[in-house]
């Protein structure tokens, strides 16, 4: 399954752009009152919620390369898989409230008359969730910016890295 590892790097940034344009588009919605972008925010945001877990899946995959890691590079490591499995989560929950809340607006339930407050609520919770998009892209920069995880075509190992000087 190293593959899946080695996919890891182009796929994550699939999720990063679909979240951040997903609360783009919850603002747009909100702002202009349009509900093109908010039926629009919420495909993007099951698109992203799946492009989510393929990174995640990809990132699980890419950490059985470096499972041998010790000290702050595993910390980092570790605070990287920790923020991404958060992050993901997080998306997964708002997509879960995001989806009742269209049915609720289709049925015409009561929650119409706060539908304006729903649309507020989630542009705040959009935004925390981009906190953890940021962190989990932060501590995986690191990894790659100052550890070099991923940027030889050799295969790296903990070891390779010991013995290049690392």
């Amino acid at each position: 399954m190293e593959f899946l590892g080695s996919l890891h790097p182009q796929i994550i940034h699939f999720p990063i752009a679909l979240f951040i344009v997903y609360t783009f588009l919850e603002i747009v919605g909100l702002v202009f009152k349009k509900d093109i972008f908010t039926k629009a925010a919420f495909i993007i945001l099951i698109l992203g919620v799946l492009g989510g877990f393929a990174a995640v899946l990809t990132g699980n995959q890419a950490e059985e390369v470096w499972k041998n890691w010790t000290g702050a590079s595993k910390n980092l490591l570790e605070e990287h898989e920790t923020f991404a499995t958060i992050t993901l989560w997080y998306f997964f929950a708002l997509l879960i409230l995001r989806t009742l809340f269209v049915i609720n607006v289709e049925i015409k339930n009561k929650f119409i008359k706060h539908a304006m407050k729903m649309k507020v609520a989630f542009v705040i919770l959009a935004f925390a969730g981009c906190y953890f998009v940021y962190e989990t892209g932060l501590h995986g920069g690191k990894m790659v910016y100052k550890h070099g995880v991923g940027i030889s075509t050799e295969k790296q190992t903990p070891q390779n890295q010991i013995e290049k000087g690392n």
